[in-house]
Parts: C-alpha cells; sequence; structure tokens
C-alpha cells in the first residue's frame, strides 16, 4: 500500500491551520481535486474528487479528533481505499507546521504507474500548498469544528 507523507509550514498559529483543515465543506475553494464534501455528521463526510479526469465518489469516517493536534480518518465505502492523519506543530505563537500522512491503495494500471512515479505525493504537496495560501490569506477566519473524537 502505498504511502504519501507530506508538511507544509504555515505563516499562521496552529489554531487557525486546525480550523481552516475542520470546515471540510470549504476544500472545493481552494483544493483543485475536490468538487463537493458532505458533512453528514460530526464524523461522517461524502466525498466526490476528480482526479486525472475521473470523478470518484467515497465516505470517510473521522477515527480520532483532538483540536489543535489531530484528525485522523479511514475511508469506509467507494471508489478510494485510504487512510490518513493530518497533524497540527506549533513552531512559534504565529507560525505552524502542518503534516500529512496518507496510506491509499492504487487500483489498476494507471494508478500502480503513478504511484510508482511519485504522481500522488507531488499532488498532495501542492494541495497542501493551496491549503497554506488559503489559511495564510483568510486570517484567522472562523472557527472549526473543535469536538474531541477518541479511535
Amino acid at each position: 500500500m502505498p504511502q504519501i507523507i507530506e508538511t507544509v509550514d504555515i505563516d499562521a498559529p496552529v489554531t487557525a491551520a486546525y480550523n481552516a483543515w475542520t470546515r471540510f465543506e470549504d476544500f472545493p475553494t481552494f483544493l483543485d481535486d475536490v468538487e463537493s464534501i458532505t458533512q453528514q455528521t460530526d464524523t461522517r463526510l461524502a466525498w466526490k474528487v476528480s482526479i486525472g479526469g475521473q470523478t470518484r465518489e467515497f465516505t470517510t469516517d473521522i477515527t480520532e479528533q483532538h483540536p489543535d493536534e489531530r484528525v485522523a480518518w479511514n475511508s469506509v465505502g467507494g471508489e478510494v481505499d485510504h487512510a490518513g492523519v493530518v497533524t497540527f506543530h506549533k513552531l512559534s505563537d504565529t507560525t505552524s507546521r502542518v503534516a500529512v500522512q496518507i496510506d491509499w491503495e492504487a487500483e489498476g494500471l494507471l494508478e500502480k504507474l503513478g504511484s510508482a512515479l511519485g504522481v500522488p505525493k507531488n499532488a498532495v504537496s501542492r494541495q497542501l500548498d493551496k491549503f497554506k495560501h488559503h489559511v495564510e490569506s483568510t486570517g484567522a477566519g472562523a472557527d472549526g469544528w473543535r469536538g474531541d473524537v477518541d479511535a
């Protein structure tokens, strides 16, 4: 199973980065591949993404969430099999580091070839840069969901 680990440093406090990450329905405004996310419950999300010209739909369950620290998830249905975690690290009062780890199952020849060539890793890196720009340009913004979920 391929694994992607990427980080980005953001000129914003940890709370701002965390809040932006937990406003899942905002993702399509700054992430190219995400067409829509519908938050069905506090811990269940329905995703629609377009990757390489193919639209895929899947559902994820948040398995662990601790404000300003981490959000972990697993896919539970649909066309994409993956799990991941994003962690938030305070570098200073005004800067933070966001680390993303995604484990996924490559399907078919093209995905397996793309994985071998590092295409998903580059895509995650680009999307994290867009997240960074979003957080830095919107400031602290609105609050995100600050609930706590234990595995």
